[in-house]
């Protein structure tokens, strides 16, 4: 019974404050996180259950008044009585989303990677679109941007970009930007005034924290060289570069933008972290190449998440059915509208078991 489950939770609660608040709790970093994760979580479970038990004694006590009332006085308890109903359906509906199973990545900060993909020096652009409107947006939510690696193509456009974007709720709203985006306009390439269809990928991860992966130095094999940029000339008469490889995984990352070796070594870990991390998240859902083709594809037109199409000013995210006549506003940095419906999409389907995870 749901009363049952909720009164363990209270027991789990009050244990995980009792060991929080033992000495030697805070000499393990990552005993704290995971305890400071778990009382955050339980902390509104547990005040809404109270609440809604409250609410129920209010609505008993109501009730058993209404039998020896009559008149203005049976009116004024029979609206305690609708007040307290409507009270306790509103709290079970909201413990009912409480209790959905916690995405592992709330919380955490965000690496996003942005690629051209398909339309050659088209698709470059709409990656520098893509980015720029992401930093907007990130500014409007207040959150904090930090660029790992830019890699830009010859018309100012960006062969690759990876980015940091930190902020509490960054992960709820952007994961679900991961996928092929399709631009329909006309390129600045084109001469006559044709409408074109290119596409760039995003790639989104939750940064790791060192307590999250353990790398084992052994894994690692790292190269050094001189940083190149557009067309492959050196752009540093020093071996800043650095390319790290994870031997076990095959992941190799590369960083050249910062001057200092030891910098690009400590960028390129930040992202091998994170990478690690996913990887291992996709291998608990399904198979790693599987997982990463579903948000990526082959960066092919016909696959996407979603559509802009410039002439139209409209875009459209093909999972929720959603078209927006704002194209302009979207690149602008106005995206809550459609991350509010991607993550009510989310609940939807958490909540009706669609994704085996509800309540």
């Amino acid at each position: 019974m749901l009363d049952d489950r909720l009164k363990a939770l209270e027991d789990e609660f009050g244990a995980v404050e009792a060991e929080l608040a033992e000495p030697g709790t805070s000499a393990d970093p990552r005993r704290l996180r995971d305890l400071s994760r778990r009382h955050k979580e339980l902390s509104e479970i547990v005040a809404t259950w109270r609440e809604l038990t409250s609410a129920r004694s209010d609505l008993e006590t109501a009730r058993g008044m209404l039998e020896d009332l009559s008149g203005e006085d049976r009116d004024v308890v029979r609206a305690e009585v609708d007040a307290a109903e409507s009270s306790i359906e509103r709290l079970r509906t909201r413990l009912n989303t409480l209790l959905l199973p916690k995405d592992p990545n709330d919380g955490r900060n965000v690496i996003i990677e942005i690629r051209g993909a398909e339309g050659g020096e088209e698709a470059n652009l709409f990656a520098r679109d893509l980015y720029d409107m992401y930093l907007r947006y990130a500014a409007e939510r207040g959150w904090k941007t930090e660029v790992l690696s830019l890699s830009a193509s010859e018309r100012d456009g960006l062969n690759e970009v990876v980015f940091l974007v930190k902020g509490k709720d960054a992960w709820g709203r952007l994961e679900h930007e991961a996928g092929p985006h399709r631009v329909q306009r006309v390129p600045v390439t084109e001469s006559k005034g044709r409408v074109h269809t290119s596409a760039a990928t995003v790639t989104v991860l939750p940064e790791a924290d060192e307590v999250d992966v353990n790398i084992d130095p052994g894994d690692l094999k790292v190269d050094v060289y001189r940083s190149t940029g557009p067309g492959g000339q050196s752009v540093n008469t020093t071996d800043s570069a650095v390319r790290i490889t994870h031997l076990p995984s095959g992941i190799v990352v590369a960083m050249q933008d910062e001057k200092s070796q030891i910098q690009n070594r400590a960028k390129a870990m930040v992202v091998l972290r994170a990478r690690l991390l996913k990887a291992e998240q996709d291998r608990r859902a399904a198979d790693l190449a599987e997982k990463r083709k579903s948000q990526v594809g082959g960066g092919g037109r016909s696959e996407k998440v979603r559509t802009y199409n410039y002439k139209e000013n409209r875009v459209t995210d093909h999972r929720v059915n959603l078209t927006l006549y704002k194209l302009d506003q979207v690149l602008a940095g106005d995206l809550d509208e459609l991350t509010d419906a991607l993550m009510a999409d989310k609940r939807g389907r958490q909540l009706s078991g669609e994704d085996g995870s509800g309540p």
